[in-house]
């Protein structure tokens, strides 16, 4: 195993910290970035190298880079972790928190390949690793906004490998299905937030969101999404730590990696069964 200059981002918590722990730990050189530094400092006596980095900000994401650049001469790996999901209906999401979504999940991860793809070129190898979902192939209750992001993140990953193949650089995709980190918990209370009411609902336009008309069934949502993570149901964070594991140190990797319970069988059942079939029995499973 050939050591490899990595930068990690989303590395404070979950599959990002448990992932820098085990690359650093495999001897590769691990820059592990997040917004928040000081999250990131028990990790430097396990051999990961905080790096602070908010990838919604071009600034940030351009001193990160170079930082890695001149302390390490090049940058082998990109691992696009950073992302969070957030729920609720349409009608209920303000566009300017749809946005931001869209920035941390597609945009900020588009945003530190372009400054990390020049070297890569000239060195004529590399590989970028996206932490997509299989929320990337259909689209859960509620969840619209999160899934366009994942939809992006498919598509713009393909794209890319396509665009790479003649200069030796790997774009692989990472799509866990349901894993067991604080992501459930955050999404089922922004469901539950998102759906009040605001107090002067005549005084506010509905292009602001936050109705009133969906608390109901996202109340119902928000509950199943909590009993789901705390079952036995989904996987451990160290089946995705060890699927993006496999994309850094195999040779060729694979285009795809699924980690995680049900992921492939999830996808297989949304492109066999009839749409409308598949919208009934995902709107009935997150409500019951």
């Amino acid at each position: 195993m050939s050591q490899k200059v990595i930068l990690l981002t989303g590395a404070s918590s979950g599959i990002g910290r448990e992932t820098a722990l085990r690359l650093a730990r495999q001897g590769h050189i691990v820059y592990g970035a997040a917004r928040r530094l000081q999250l990131l400092e028990p990790l430097r006596a396990q051999g990961v190298r905080p790096l602070q980095l908010d990838v919604t900000d071009a600034d940030s994401c351009r001193a990160a880079v170079q930082t890695v650049i001149q302390a390490e001469g090049h940058i082998d790996v990109l691992i696009n972790n950073a992302g969070y999901g957030h729920f609720g209906a349409v009608e209920d999401v303000p566009l300017d928190e749809a946005r931001r979504q869209l920035d941390v999940n597609l945009f900020g991860l588009a945003r530190l390949t372009q400054l990390v793809l020049p070297h890569m070129r000239r060195q004529h190898h590399g590989r970028i690793i996206n932490t997509s979902s299989i929320g990337g192939h259909f689209t859960s209750y509620l969840g619209a906004w999160y899934h366009v992001s994942k939809y992006a993140v498919e598509a713009f990953s393909d794209a890319l490998r396509m665009e790479l193949r003649p200069h030796g650089i790997d774009v692989v995709l990472i799509e866990p299905s349901s894993i067991r980190t604080p992501w459930g918990d955050i999404a089922a209370q922004h469901l539950e937030e998102v759906a009040q009411p605001l107090p002067s609902p005549s005084s506010v336009s509905s292009s602001e969101g936050h109705t009133g008309a969906y608390l109901s069934e996202s109340r119902r949502t928000a509950a199943f999404i909590r009993r789901l993570w705390s079952s036995s149901l989904i996987s451990g964070p160290r089946v995705v730590t060890a699927a993006i594991s496999s994309a850094v140190n195999a040779r060729r990797p694979r285009a795809r990696y699924v980690p995680g319970r049900f992921g492939r069988t999830l996808i297989l059942l949304h492109t066999l069964l009839p749409t409308r079939l598949f919208d009934y029995l995902m709107r009935r499973t997150m409500t019951s």
